[in-house]
């Protein structure tokens, strides 16, 4: 990620602000010696113009007048555009406190541990390298911890935290006298059993409920045709369950290692659209999708599109830097000033190019969805 900014400009008996556009953007006022004050804005030329006017009185408002020898800015074309530009600079200038700079909070996900013979799932705000499943990103701790109580209700996996050493003398617990653990630590089922279980809590968070759900629709079915309405009964009822408990996931939610989308935001060139791509979690560089016809030529933003993803390569990092990545996306969908549309999938080699393509015109028309309403859309292949 190329943290430099795109413009500059040096004081001539005085700063001439007016090459400085009145747009969204970000900024970095260097001293003589040291690092830059950096910050973004809503509108540039009126942010600059107030750190750097002439110190003819005395203000308790910050001015760098005096102290300023050059500026570096960028506009952006979207509070997303600004948010992702300013932690880049902060990464960049401020590496020992840019999160207590940028105020960003890393966002709570549940964990499988599976590296433990007996995983348990939990809330965290730590990612690792470890083999483990994560799920998530979460709004809050809370929210997280009521996905997690709902969704438990219906497996065995232990809940408690301590390290287990299976004995039947283990006095065991309360979940284990209600059914609602399979008590690995009064060695009532062997590893492999309880491998099992945590296989299906597993799947069933990989494929966002469908895996239970497509069982349990099954034996329904063959309960009724079986004549046993009673147990179909039964059943429905645990499907009902089921769907209220994937009603307290989040939207943003997912596994991590499958959390793919397109994020589509405006552009300073109002001939085009921005895409930020989010691969297993990590953020990758944007792309400048043009969406005016060409002179002469007819438009085809389905093939432009097609063109400019097939040219991606994919960038990873360190856990941190996805924990990262996913609190900025977090905090932008959360937000009261959230712009743009996200367009969630499962695997880029079956996009679904006609919602996006649906999408872009949306952004690019500038009559996208308000802030507080749901992902624009989510495509699972096959």
């Amino acid at each position: 990620m190329d943290e430099s900014l795109a413009c500059e400009i040096r004081p001539g008996g005085g700063w001439d602000l007016s090459p400085v556009p009145n747009v969204p953007g970000v900024f970095a006022v260097w001293p003589s010696q040291g690092p830059p004050y950096i910050g973004k804005s809503s509108l540039l030329r009126r942010r600059l113009a107030r750190l750097l006017r002439p110190a003819e009185t005395q203000s308790r408002l910050l001015n760098l007048a005096q102290i300023a020898c050059r500026v570096e800015y960028q506009p952006a074309g979207s509070p997303f555009e600004s948010m992702v530009l300013l932690y880049k600079l902060a990464r960049r200038h401020r590496p020992g406190d840019y999160q207590k700079y940028l105020k960003l909070r890393i966002p709570p996900f549940l964990k499988i541990n599976l590296s433990n013979a007996y995983p348990r799932c939990y809330v965290t705000h730590k990612l690792g390298q470890r083999r483990a499943f994560y799920f998530g990103p979460f709004p809050s701790r809370a929210a997280a911890e009521r996905f997690q109580n709902a969704f438990l209700d219906l497996f065995q996996m232990r809940r408690c935290v301590e390290d287990l050493e299976p004995t039947p003398t283990h006095p065991g617990c309360i979940y284990g006298e209600m059914k609602m653990c399979l008590r690995p630590c009064q060695a009532a089922v062997t590893a492999a059993e309880y491998r099992s279980e945590t296989e299906r809590v597993v799947q069933f968070l990989a494929t966002n409920g469908e895996s239970l759900l497509k069982q349990l629709r099954d034996e329904r079915d063959r309960a009724s045709a079986a004549l046993q309405f009673e147990q179909a009964a039964r059943i429905h009822k645990k499907l009902e369950r089921v769907a209220e408990a994937l009603q307290l996931k989040d939207d943003l939610a997912g596994d991590l290692d499958r959390l793919h989308a397109i994020i589509i935001q405006r552009s300073v060139d109002p001939c085009a659209v921005e895409l930020w791509l989010l691969y297993q979690g990590f953020l990758q560089p944007q792309r400048r999708l043009h969406v005016a016809a060409e002179a002469g030529q007819p438009l085809s933003l389905d093939s432009k599109l097609r063109e400019t993803l097939s040219a991606v390569s994919w960038e990873t990092g360190a856990a941190r830097q996805r924990a990262e990545h996913l609190a900025l996306v977090a905090r932008w969908y959360a937000s009261s000033w959230r712009q743009g549309e996200i367009l969630r999938f499962e695997d880029f080699d079956h996009l679904p190019y006609r919602k996006l393509v649906k999408a872009i015109s949306r952004v690019a028309a500038g009559s996208t969805q308000p802030a507080g309403a749901r992902i624009s859309g989510s495509y699972r292949p096959g």
